[in-house]
């Protein structure tokens, strides 16, 4: 039995980097080479009789640095001849001794040294009968080899047969047949030299089996060439890979059959059938090729005469409209009107409607309403973020991996012509130095061009006239002005408080409760509960985070009845059960005070999520005419402030106040909460009133609430949001509103119920504010007394009783002018 021979040393050499080669000992090797590295390591070999450290790079730690990206075991050798190259490389002759690991590389000085151990294993009598077996496989395996290569040295062969030793054979035959680095290395690697035969075997054995299949490959492309052709041979040869692998099937005759039976325009097919034309002569596997291959499939996928036929019938698509969603009475009555615009002109094109409103209001949600209502296909483009050109016009396809723009992919993935398309958060397309998407979609949405929309990947004319474009947006100031203008704006306003119960009832109480697996009869919520999550745990415009709140409650009731074990069958949750569901009210409700007081005043304000009760309250100090505004106001706040002062300077002595107090009073305006910016001059009245009253010591009216914009003059200018505003009064619970009397017109926008329960009073001007704010108006008792108007009422107040018969309050006494 062979016994192994084993000689272990341990050194510290040279480095010297082979890049992708490796040596074998005992062979020779004889390479250039213009490391840098190389020149230190000869100079330091001087110290060790010229023996070095052999190695190669590491293929797992390319990107590594020097000498992280060597690799650990290399060959230890004597450098019998070194010469310099003009060039300043080298020309080493090694003598190659023995393997090696490098424990660790450390730099010295300029060259890299290695800490080895050097470790050799022989054989006792060439193995024995066992090493005899490797050396015939060895032999055997390379014979295989060498029958597929055509010029084969018979030196290799005449010298393996002269090596008996199965340690040196394998080493030999590594060093003169492998071609990849890595299985030079893998072979490097063993040190057994049973264990390195079995391993050469393997890789000799995969060489030839790889050769093989590539002369399969080669004979099969040779039977199909035209002598003499070498690029129809290259071509034959793909061919044959993509059939062997089941991948050819961008066949040009096929796509010459898809052109002619595609129900396209004769000017498509004519350009499709030139693009097809030059696919044929393009090499096959270019790029060229792939871009035009993609290039007609993606013009034969476009609707050009594909489409839907519309639902006109009004009454059926209100009753969808209606069933999808509560309240949008402008999108719904504009998509009713188109709809019998329809039914009278079926040639009727060019609609593009931006819905326009708060997050969470179901802008995008009845864009599918709409489009499941009129029967049409539903496609949504998002241009959220959008700040490249080609991302609407596409790309040219002389670039590769150009693609079309988004509406042209949208157009493509819905197959018909006229469908619905949302253009999502168009609000928020940004721009940079590669374009201006909101100047791309003026053709888009523009009726007079977008018939002959052209794509410049597409580059052919494309009819959008068809589509119905709806666009959404949360804000209209940024959003450019030509675009704009192209566009049908509907305002989308904050929903009710009623209008939310109607929401989460008739529509997001079922389904949340469907997908936690509930049903009416082991879950239900009261009307109660609904409006303490409306008022006391969600504050928006919309409804997102209401959806999100009973959720959470249909989850707790979920593992409240799994948990239940069958002993509880049904959950009910009214108003007394939020707290121990959700906690303590994460809102408080603002409501109006209890009493009338001095220098506070019930002001209203319209915020993202919708009305809101402003209070706002003055102190009058003693000081030097000092004005304090505090509450993170806006500056166009701020300028109202003093504007209202301006005012009460000028009628001061009507109301009893030293005309000098500017002079030795110091004045705080405070708007809780302090850490809400505020801004807006819809409070100018509001601030009149409070400095009044301060100044004065007359108490404001606890139940009054009122909005408005005031000038120095005391004129009373119209304000925006009023149906939000009275609708945060009513919630606080007051009972009379003073607004402008140019905003009479917007009452009927206000909600019905807020309608009936709270008494609006137009005012045009301040004093017409201050007579119906404060407790007492002393400014002329005189003129009060004597100034009646035909019907009793005072002077220079415009009052609106509310009228039951009717949707508006009627209007009543407005003989006092200004």
């Amino acid at each position: 039995m062979s016994q192994y021979i084993e000689k272990i040393e341990k050194l510290m050499l040279p480095v010297v980097p082979l890049g992708d080669a490796v040596a074998f000992p005992p062979f020779p090797i004889d390479f250039e080479s213009d490391n840098e590295n190389i020149a230190p390591a000869i100079d330091a070999a001087s110290a060790t009789g010229m023996l070095v450290f052999l190695v190669s790079d590491d293929p797992n730690n390319a990107d590594a640095a020097y000498p992280d990206n060597l690799c650990k075991v290399g060959t230890v050798a004597k450098i019998r001849q070194s010469i310099k190259n003009d060039d300043g490389g080298f020309h080493l002759l090694c003598e190659c001794r023995a393997r090696a690991n490098a424990v660790e590389y450390r730099k010295v000085g300029k060259a890299v040294t290695a800490s080895l151990i050097c470790k050799e294993i022989s054989l006792a009598d060439n193995g024995g009968l066992r090493g005899e077996a490797y050396c015939r496989e060895l032999r055997a395996a390379l014979e295989e080899m060498l029958a597929f290569v055509g010029k084969a040295s018979s030196a290799i062969r005449t010298e393996a047969s002269k090596i008996d030793d199965p340690a040196i054979l394998s080493d030999f035959i590594a060093s003169a047949v492998l071609v990849r680095t890595a299985d030079k290395q893998a072979v490097l690697n063993e040190y057994d030299p049973f264990d390195r035969c079995a391993l050469l075997v393997h890789i000799l054995k995969e060489e030839c089996d790889l050769m093989r299949y590539e002369h399969e490959i080669q004979e099969k492309a040779r039977g199909r060439i035209v002598q003499g052709q070498r690029e129809y041979y290259l071509r034959e040869q793909l061919k044959i890979i993509e059939d062997e692998l089941g991948m050819n099937d961008n066949d040009p005759d096929d796509c010459t059959q898809k052109i002619r039976e595609a129900d396209i325009p004769d000017e498509v097919r004519e350009k499709l059938f030139k693009e097809n034309d030059r696919l044929s002569k393009t090499p096959f596997g270019s790029a060229e090729a792939a871009v035009l291959r993609n290039y007609i499939e993606t013009v034969l996928e476009l609707p050009w005469n594909k489409r839907t036929n519309d639902r006109v019938n009004v009454a059926a698509a209100k009753k969808i409209l209606d069933a999808d969603h509560d309240g949008m009475k402008k999108v719904k009555e504009r998509i009713l009107e188109y709809l019998a615009v329809k039914q009278l002109s079926p040639d009727l094109k060019n609609q593009i409607i931006c819905l326009v409103g708060p997050p969470g209001t179901g802008k995008t949600s009845i864009a599918a309403s709409i489009a499941n209502a009129m029967n049409r296909k539903y496609i949504r483009v998002s241009l959220g973020g959008i700040h490249d050109e080609s991302d609407i016009r596409g790309h040219r396809k002389t670039y590769v991996a150009s693609m079309p723009g988004r509406i042209m992919a949208a157009m493509e993935k819905v197959g018909v012509k006229n469908p619905l398309m949302l253009l999502d958060e168009i609000d928020k397309l940004t721009s940079d130095s590669r374009g201006d998407p909101a100047s791309a979609l003026l053709e888009v949405l523009d009726p007079e061009q977008n018939k002959t929309f052209r794509d410049h990947f597409i580059e052919l004319d494309f009819d959008l006239s068809e589509c119905l474009f709806i666009t959404t947006a949360n804000t209209l100031d940024t959003i450019p002005r030509p675009l704009l203008d192209r566009m049908e704006v509907i305002e989308l306003s904050s929903y009710t408080r009623r209008e939310k119960l109607s929401i989460a009832r008739n529509h997001l109480l079922p389904k949340q409760s469907k997908r936690h697996g509930l049903d009416g009869r082991k879950f239900r919520m009261t009307d109660d509960a609904l409006y303490e999550i409306i008022d006391c745990y969600t504050r928006e415009a919309g409804v997102r985070n209401l959806e999100r709140t009973i959720a959470e409650l249909c989850r707790k009731a979920a593992k409240k009845l799994v948990e239940s074990e069958g002993s509880i069958k049904r959950i009910t949750i009214d108003k007394s059960d939020i707290v121990s569901y959700l906690g303590g009210r994460k809102i408080l409700p603002e409501l109006s005070a209890k009493d009338d007081l001095v220098g506070v005043v019930n002001g209203l304000a319209y915020t993202e999520v919708g009305g809101d009760l402003l209070k706002i309250e003055v102190a009058v100090l003693e000081g030097t005419g000092k004005l304090e505004l505090t509450g993170s106001l806006g500056d166009v706040m701020k300028e109202s402030a003093k504007a209202a002062l301006t005012y009460i300077r000028s009628v001061a002595s009507d109301f009893g106040i030293p005309t000098d107090f500017y002079k030795t009073k110091d004045i705080h305006i405070h708007v809780p909460e302090g850490a809400v910016p505020k801004d807006g001059p819809s409070a100018g009245v509001t601030m009149t009133t409070a400095l009044c009253s301060a100044l004065s010591g007359i108490p404001v009216r606890h139940d009054v609430a009122m909005t408005g914009e005031v000038t120095l003059t005391g004129r009373v200018l119209a304000i925006g949001g009023l149906r939000e505003k009275t609708m945060a009064a009513y919630s606080a619970g007051i009972k009379t509103v003073l607004i402008p009397a140019d905003n009479e017109v917007n009452l009927e926008e206000v909600d019905e119920e807020v309608r009936a329960n709270i008494k609006f009073i137009t005012c045009r001007t301040a004093s017409d504010v201050l007579s119906n704010a404060l407790v007492r108006y002393p400014a002329n008792d005189v003129f009060a007394e004597n100034e009646k108007t035909e019907d009793g009422f005072d002077g220079g107040i415009g009052v609106i009783i509310n009228n039951p018969a009717a949707d508006i309050p009627a209007i009543r006494g407005k003989k006092h002018g200004n």
